[in-house]
């Protein structure tokens, strides 16, 4: 049975995630233009990701005013309960800018500095992904009622799909380029959603063999994380690390050794 406290994080995580998917899904202006830059002038903020981040902060803070939050707009406070929120209130804002529709809303809910619950809602998709640890990880979408997710059972590493992302910093993505290029030879293919969150929920659902990503921040790997795990899947980052800015790793078990082994050899996680 899942703690009282996770299933109250559970659901306002649900409903954070909600409300601020439908704000960006429903209200996004025909006009909508870069309101900031970040790492780079490619790396933009749109005023759509910070009132989403407003949205979800001040929900949650009606609900819990002692929690902490950590979030990709600017979101940062300690709290005094124990649990902190780690927000990314649009994840995959180049490809919301254009029009495209993989983005998500990623939350998750950190207690004494280990997630415990997490939820992305891809609105576009209409899917909702969510996971409580040791719990599984659950999704709804077009068909009928909650699914358990499992990740795929693990092919060969020449038969995987695997998914990657690129930073917005141009030497960055030079080398990522260069890692890409020696992979692809050795896995089914490469796909490139442009959102770590769902490319994590796809490992989770078993739509993906597995994933990697250099450059990646907490916001952008907490929920997801949980997900992929809670579904069977194995993360990490360098070799017996945790996933990190330094690399990031997910894939289904047969795939994750052999995966990591050669992001390791090819220097994925090299400045």
């Amino acid at each position: 049975m899942i703690e009282p406290l996770h299933t109250q994080l559970l659901q306002l995580a649900h409903d954070a995630a909600r409300r601020a998917g439908e704000l960006l899904r429903d209200g996004r202006p025909a006009d909508l233009t870069v309101a900031a830059t970040k790492s780079s002038p490619i790396d933009v903020v749109t005023e759509m990701d910070i009132a989403a981040e407003k949205l979800i902060t001040d929900l949650i803070s009606q609900h819990r005013p002692h929690d902490g939050f950590l979030g990709e707009e600017g979101a940062a406070s300690e709290g005094t309960s124990g649990i902190r929120w780690v927000v990314d209130p649009l994840d995959g804002t180049v490809n919301y800018l254009y029009g495209l529709p993989t983005w998500a809303v990623s939350i998750a809910a950190e207690q004494d500095g280990e997630t415990v619950v997490g939820v992305v809602a891809a609105p576009m998709r209409g899917e909702t992904y969510n996971a409580v640890r040791g719990r599984g990880a659950r999704a709804t979408g077009a068909w009928v009622g909650e699914r358990r997710l499992t990740c795929r059972p693990s092919p060969p590493l020449d038969e995987a799909l695997v998914s990657t992302g690129f930073n917005y910093v141009s030497e960055v993505k030079v080398h990522q380029a260069d890692v890409a290029q020696r992979l692809i030879p050795l896995v089914r293919d490469i796909r490139r959603s442009g959102s770590a969150a769902v490319d994590l929920c796809d490992v989770a659902a078993g739509r993906l063999d597995g994933y990697y990503e250099r450059g990646l921040h907490p916001w952008d790997l907490a929920a997801g994380d949980l997900i992929a795990r809670e579904a069977g899947a194995l993360t990490g980052g360098r070799p017996g690390e945790r996933p990190a800015r330094e690399l990031a790793v997910a894939a289904s078990p047969g795939v994750f050794e052999p995966l990591q082994r050669l992001l390791e050899e090819f220097g994925a996680w090299h400045d």
